[in-house]
């Protein structure tokens, strides 16, 4: 009984097609649930992986176990009676954890479906969504258990990092809840970007919701956080001025460069960029604006860098393929690396037989790396006529930035309270869902018997098709117009002045009177047999 009580939920989609993480629970349950530092930071989502040592079944095996797990979480399910579901975001970012830890979480866009499948398929997961950027890497979920869906997601993710767990909670932060909204909120506005304001980050989080519709991978309670999330955004953006003369990432990039080259040669320093896409463009643009009148560009396909040709007229742009990679950096003293490569580009070996850069600009070939997972093995730093620079180095340039948008960055915090009330109004109105439709079914249940016992009275015969039909729409009419002033009373959307204790307060006294109480051990048990269900499929 013991281990029962311990497994609750959490042995509700092991039970139903997997063996192996049944046996886990029970193991980390007898230990104490780690400590973790409570920190906002930078953001970035991405899952991938699978859950190793599953053991197959067959579907009548598999059948059998979804009703033990279900009679299981009957036995314990008082305790997720006490509160509902959480929101909870749990990640690393560049405040908060070096590129070499990043690069290993890192997921590739193409990958964000299947992690939060993999995500949502965890015990006490029902929401996933992924946010993955070159500086962040974060995890939004709702979970039915806080403390069991954070295990669940930090073990997720050192099985697909390789990341010991206890090497992951020195770097990980997470938030709960409104403090999770928030987070998302400053992400999207660009507060928590390593360059305040910088806007790329605000179609990075777009895509986490465009991914999600092609995929149906969002649940409501993240789809709507992540869509106030990109109106917060916007609404920062276009009500504020945090984002004039704010730098990018690629701008940074090209301002570290221009920092470290001697300043009297900076113009006929000779650059290369690697990689056409969003990133080698601005950096690119930048280069131009720089006054720099000539870059050679590698890249797969010549195309991409035709349309950046016909866009940049002030700058002359080179085309070299893939293949002339190492030979254009042999005549370059910057490179510029930004593709999205999971394996380096340039390693020690390679560098070593490249010529020694002229004395004019230093003596030392720069490689500014701003991919990740990064592009230019952390080797290539021991060569002595080379330096690397990653992502992580651009805070030098970013701190100059700073200063001057710390007051714009209250104006937009306003916004952003704003917008997260909106949100947490709506996401309290979800605990009167139920009684809405108790009173709905109530009135109808009503509503058809006696249209029924009408009917019987007037007769078959005595109606034609039309009469019947009119009948049926007076009697709906009336139900509707009655309904409509309670169910008003039972929404709390932010739209009005009324409070949410005011709502409750009208639920509670509709559930008495009518008798609509919900059985929530019921609606949860729902969820329950929903996710056994979804595991055997």
């Amino acid at each position: 009984m013991a281990a029962a009580n311990s497994l609750a939920i959490a042995s509700l989609g092991a039970a139903a097609a997997k063996a192996e993480p049944l046996r886990a629970n029970r193991t980390s349950n007898s230990t104490a649930s780690p400590a973790f530092s409570f920190r906002v930071c930078q953001s970035g989502v991405a899952f991938v992986g699978s859950r190793r040592g599953a053991v197959r079944r067959s579907p009548r095996c598999e059948a059998a176990a979804g009703i033990s797990a279900i009679e299981q979480f009957k036995i314990s399910a008082d305790r997720y009676m006490k509160e509902r579901s959480s929101i909870a975001v749990i990640g690393l970012s560049v405040h908060t954890a070096p590129v070499e830890m990043r690069e290993k979480l890192a997921v590739p866009e193409a990958q964000w479906p299947r992690a939060a499948g993999e995500l949502c398929s965890l015990n006490h997961i029902e929401e996933a969504a992924v946010l993955s950027t070159c500086n962040r890497m974060e995890i939004y979920v709702v979970a039915l258990s806080w403390h069991r869906g954070i295990r669940e997601v930090t073990e997720w993710m050192s099985k697909t990092s390789g990341i010991p767990v206890s090497e992951l909670r020195q770097h990980l932060f997470m938030l709960r809840d409104g403090d999770a909204t928030r987070h998302l909120f400053e992400v999207s506005a660009g507060l928590d970007s390593l360059v305040l304001g910088e806007g790329q980050i605000l179609a990075q989080v777009k895509q986490v919701v465009r991914v999600g519709q092609v995929s149906g991978g969002l649940g409501k309670n993240i789809d709507r956080m992540f869509k106030d999330a990109i109106t917060a955004g916007k609404r920062v953006r276009s009500e504020t001025n945090i984002a004039s003369g704010a730098v990018s990432v690629s701008s940074a990039a090209v301002e570290l460069a221009l920092m470290k080259l001697p300043k009297p040669h900076c113009g006929s320093a000779r650059m290369l960029v690697i990689g056409a896409g969003k990133m080698g463009k601005l950096v690119i643009k930048h280069l131009a604006a720089k006054g720099c009148k000539k870059v050679v560009v590698v890249n797969r396909s010549v195309e991409r860098v035709e349309a950046i040709r016909e866009e940049l007229k002030d700058i002359e742009i080179i085309y070299r393929p893939f293949s002339q990679m190492h030979s254009c950096a042999a005549e370059a003293d910057v490179v510029f690396t930004n593709t999205a490569s999971e394996t380096p580009l340039f390693l020690k070996e390679h560098v070593q037989v490249l010529p020694t850069v002229s004395e004019d600009v230093g003596g030392v070939r720069l490689f500014v790396d701003i991919a990740v997972p990064r592009n230019v093995g952390s080797c290539v730093a021991n060569h002595e006529h080379a330096r690397v620079y990653n992502v992580d180095d651009l805070k030098e340039v970013v701190e100059a930035n700073k200063e001057d948008r710390l007051m714009k960055a209250m104006e937009a915090q306003a916004i952003i309270t704003q917008e997260l009330k909106r949100f947490e109004a709506w996401r309290d109105s979800l605990e009167t869902v139920p009684t809405i439709k108790n009173l709905r079914s109530y009135a109808d249940r009503i509503r058809a018997s006696e249209l029924e016992k009408c009917l019987q009275k007037v007769g078959e015969d005595a109606l034609t098709k039309k009469m019947r039909k009119g009948i049926d729409e007076l009697s709906t009419g009336i139900v509707n117009k009655l309904l409509h002033g309670p169910l008003q009373h039972l929404r709390c959307d932010g739209s009005d002045s009324r409070t949410l204790d005011d709502t409750l307060e009208n639920m509670h006294a509709l559930n008495r009177m009518f008798n609509l109480h919900t059985d929530q051990k019921a609606i949860l048990e729902q969820k329950i047999k929903a996710k056994v269900g979804k595991t055997q499929s």
